[in-house]
């Protein structure tokens, strides 16, 4: 009976809600309010934003709308069980809910949470790739899906899902951030986690305007073309740990600069496509 008190403690701890439910009910609100509007565009695809559709074919909303729904859900479930069974060992974090830091400390632990996770998720992600277990039975459920909408973006298998929270987390329990800085940061990962999936390259997404990220593009180009572009937000690693960017993702950033919009860069590439062949035939 005495465990059982102790267990009971930890739950009924208000540091429990606000730490990892609050986190989660945060995140997921995020994710959410991105990811919907962009998939309602998604499904009406208006003809008015053709020009900014990154690949020029069908959203695969039929078949993958209701199931998005519901690996969310299912994956929440198994995420919140998870953080119940830990939470004795989350507790133990530094994070906390005392005195905020000054605001300049705020920005500076954002820009590390940025960098550290997204060099920790570039090597989860390519090595889910590489690995060909992990390929076959974990990350080929988010693979399913190759022309992407909003919603789509936390389709995955729950390891892989499980996983992406986790590296998330690792930053701010490294410095022990405050707990109003937790929920930033949790959300700043889940508007490009939406983004990079909305498959409209429209140049006032305000997503555009956090330093350094690149819009959905870079992702986009990920599930088209499968390998390589396995960063989140800087494409810079794919430069410098292994020259894994996708060429067509490169000659799209040059057609951009050039003034082109996404369905010439499209028929360039077709042209480029036509030429190959015909050189090869």
């Amino acid at each position: 009976m005495d465990v059982l008190a102790l267990w009971q403690g930890f739950y009924n701890d208000p540091w429990f809600w606000q730490y990892p439910m609050a986190t989660l009910a945060i995140s997921m609100l995020t994710f959410l309010t991105v990811a919907i509007p962009w998939t309602i565009v998604a499904w009406i695809d208006p003809p008015s934003l053709k020009k900014y559709k990154i690949q020029q074919k069908p959203f695969e909303m039929k078949k993958y709308l209701w199931p998005s729904f519901g690996r969310i859900i299912i994956n929440n479930m198994i995420l919140i069980g998870l953080l119940i069974l830990f939470w004795p060992l989350m507790k133990l974090t530094a994070v906390h809910n005392w005195d905020l830091p000054a605001w300049y400390i705020i920005i500076l632990q954002l820009l590390f949470f940025v960098l550290l996770d997204d060099f920790l998720y570039y090597w989860m992600h390519r090595y889910m790739h590489e690995n060909k277990w992990l390929l076959k039975h974990i990350h080929s459920v988010h693979h399913r899906i190759r022309n992407t909408c909003g919603i789509n973006g936390n389709y995955m298998h729950w390891v892989e899902y499980v996983l992406t929270a986790g590296l998330a987390l690792v930053g701010p329990m490294l410095i022990g951030a405050h707990i109003y800085v937790v929920w930033i940061w949790v959300a700043i990962r889940q508007i490009e986690g939406a983004d990079g999936h909305i498959g409209y390259d429209v140049p006032w997404n305000p997503a555009h305007l956090f330093p350094l990220y690149k819009g959905p593009v870079y992702h986009d180009f990920h599930h088209a073309k499968f390998k390589g572009n396995y960063a989140g937000f800087l494409p810079y690693l794919d430069e410098y740990l292994g020259k894994t960017h996708i060429p067509a993702y490169l000659r799209y950033l040059k057609g951009r600069k050039a003034g082109l919009t996404a369905i010439e860069i499209t028929q360039q590439e077709e042209a480029l496509r036509n030429s190959q062949r015909q050189r090869q035939g």
